[in-house]
């Protein structure tokens, strides 16, 4: 580990800066709270991710529809990229990524040393992200993690010992998704830097954060304590709901039903009762087609077929929700499944900037 990612703020900050997924990065914490004996040990984590590391088997045995009611599916879509992460980049020292997170908690606890968790709530910070990005730039996230490949590999120890090379991966993450880096890099540092004034003159402060953030942390401390911590009501705010996708989703069945009406109006029944028809068999076999091409079981493509048409009627309703329902309600799959299933279909070989999203900066 690069004493480049050991950064002493002062005689009483201390701030580590962390690999997710490195046996090293484990090792470096717990020596850093034995020798130094710090007073208060801050991790990067919210609370939703502090009850993921600590009790992973109460999330996995919930039902993963409870989960999704809940508004907890972010949590789930996120412990599958890193899985997927962590197998893409080859690491075989058994570390789960965070593992230096909960390695740190576990040993301030040890040491009845307090923890304070001072990332912002994972849920809100998917929220932003989401909100913020296009129709582009959700595409080039998403094809940048299931599909593009570099020729060039880069380990671990590269990554830690390098603090250029790995600004430079995070200046490439960004440049594929420039809004999202806003959020998920540039908002939390300043997030993390304004909880970490906050705990300041508490004796011999402990940061763990990763190293993807820390010169961005760094930099946010630089200003004054009044600035940061200013800023932490803001970046906690959730987005605010769009009101014109729900309007152009409610437009559709009024034209529908209008253009129905104008044609019974005109007497025009034999040419009504072929459009409805066509329309019908259209939304039917589409909806099919697409529950076919994602594997869908034979009833699920039913489903879909004979629900599309009903819910293109009403806004409220997706066409998706009624064959992805119909499975969970027949096999009740828990939330220890659903990470398994899908990080298994992120299969990239290779550790790459692009895929920055999943690893470093978590």
């Amino acid at each position: 580990m690069s004493v480049n990612n050991i950064i002493e703020i002062d005689d009483e900050l201390r701030i580590l800066g962390t690999a997710h997924v490195s046996s090293e990065s484990v090792e470096l914490v717990r020596n850093q709270i034995e020798e130094w004996g710090p007073d208060l040990v801050a991790v990067e984590l919210c609370p939703s991710r502090m009850a993921a590391l600590t009790e992973p088997e109460s999330l996995e045995s919930e039902d993963l529809l409870k989960i999704i009611k809940e508004g907890r599916s972010a949590m789930i879509l996120l412990q599958s990229a890193l899985a997927a992460q962590q197998r893409r980049m080859g690491i075989s020292s058994g570390e789960k990524p965070g593992a230096e997170l909960l390695a740190a908690v576990n040993a301030a606890e040890e040491s009845d040393i307090p923890v304070e968790m001072i990332d912002r709530d994972v849920v809100i910070t998917l929220r932003r992200a989401w909100k913020k990005m296009g129709m582009v730039e959700k595409w080039r996230i998403l094809n940048a993690i299931l599909w593009e490949e570099d020729d060039e590999e880069v380990s671990i120890d590269e990554i830690l010992g390098d603090s250029d090379l790995l600004s430079s991966m995070m200046e490439e993450a960004r440049e594929v998704a420039p809004r999202a880096g806003e959020v998920l890099i540039d908002e939390r540092d300043s997030f993390l830097a304004g909880r970490i004034q906050q705990i300041r003159g508490k004796g011999k402060v402990l940061v763990v954060i990763g190293a993807g953030h820390l010169s961005g942390v760094v930099q946010n401390l630089g200003e004054p304590a009044f600035e940061t911590t200013s800023r932490l009501a803001e970046l906690s705010e959730e987005p605010p709901k769009s009101v014109w996708p729900i309007a152009l989703m409610a437009a559709i069945p009024v034209f529908l039903l209008g253009t129905v009406g104008w044609m019974a109006y005109n007497g025009e029944m034999e040419e009504l009762k072929q459009t409805a028809q066509t329309w019908l068999a259209l939304n039917a076999l589409l909806a099919g087609l697409g529950v076919l091409i994602a594997r869908g079981h034979p009833l699920s493509i039913l489903v879909g077929a004979i629900a599309s048409p009903i819910t293109l009627l009403n806004p409220t309703l997706a066409a998706g929700w009624f064959p992805g329902v119909n499975p969970a309600k027949i096999a009740s799959p828990t939330g220890k499944r659903a990470p398994r299933k899908f990080s298994r279909s992120w299969t990239r070989p290779r550790y790459s900037g692009r895929t920055e999203w999943g690893g470093c900066c978590w």
